[in-house]
């Protein structure tokens, strides 16, 4: 599963949740839903909105976490 870093970029930038907000025009929705994994996919443009602001790149922002749960559907 693919997991977000925002939280933790906001936090060694020392970013407050709302002065992203103010960065990127984002709204304060879209910004919560990414920032608590909450997101099924990101659009292009938030995702370069936030690169912009954060000065990272896509692969600063995300990362691969092996899923260890198999899937039940494909042993029935």
């Amino acid at each position: 599963m693919i997991k977000n870093r925002l939280s933790i970029i906001l936090g060694e930038k020392r970013i407050k949740f709302h002065e992203i907000i103010k960065l990127t025009g984002i709204s304060r929705k879209t910004l919560y839903n990414i920032y608590n994994d909450k997101t099924q996919g990101i659009e292009f443009s938030t995702l370069d909105k936030l690169c912009f602001a954060l000065d990272c790149t896509p692969n600063d922002l995300f990362r691969y976490v092996p899923d260890d749960t198999p899937d039940k559907h494909l042993y029935e």
